[in-house]
């Protein structure tokens, strides 16, 4: 049976994202941190656009493909450092997947798409882009929020919040409020937006 470029790219995301020495405890069992977020990221997709396009999909696993040999304290660890770090992280990503997706078959036009997603360029202004950032900050919501209001405290948590709802669509709003919070992360979410 011969596989599809995108079952090949898939799999080639996956064997890069299970070398992540980071782990992530959930329910008993330990996973490599980024395979954990890229199956997070693919699930949450197909959940939300059952119907996004295979370059979506692409895009979706590897939005966070290899993040830890790029790490937040190799730049300066002030605003400038972090806009940076993150810059270059796209650019990383979207490299990282490209190599990945040639290797797989797939034409310089789709690969090109599919960086031009990891790298969230027109956001609000295209579909897909919009689409992903959704995903991004659904899964943040739904997976991360949690740890992270831990960390940090009430203002910042809102200032996190109104950020995290500003770069989302309307139906990403909706599918937000869906989400199990526990009850103070909840009355935390309703004061930022004033709900």
């Amino acid at each position: 049976m011969t596989t599809t470029p995108f079952q090949t790219a898939s799999a080639l995301i996956d064997a890069e994202n299970t070398l992540d020495p980071n782990r992530e405890i959930v329910q008993s069992t330990s996973f490599p941190k980024e395979l954990l977020y890229s199956n997070r990221m693919f699930n949450k997709l197909m959940e939300f656009h059952p119907n996004a396009s295979e370059a979506l999909q692409i895009a979706s696993k590897a939005q966070h493909i290899c993040r830890w040999k790029m790490p937040r304290e190799s730049y300066p660890m002030d605003r400038v450092g972090y806009l940076k770090w993150r810059e270059d992280l796209k650019k990383f990503h979207s490299e990282t997947t490209a190599a990945i997706l040639e290797k797989a078959g797939y034409d310089f036009g789709f690969i090109a798409r599919v960086s031009f997603l990891i790298e969230k360029k027109l956001l609000k202004k295209d579909e897909e882009t919009q689409l992903l950032e959704d995903v991004i900050c659904l899964v943040f919501l739904e997976h991360y929020f949690d740890s992270f209001v831990q960390k940090h405290d009430k203002e910042k948590m809102k200032n996190v919040i109104l950020k995290t709802w500003n770069k989302m669509s309307n139906k990403g709003h909706q599918e937000a409020l869906k989400i199990n919070y526990n009850a103070p992360n909840l009355q935390l979410i309703k004061e930022a937006l004033g709900l």
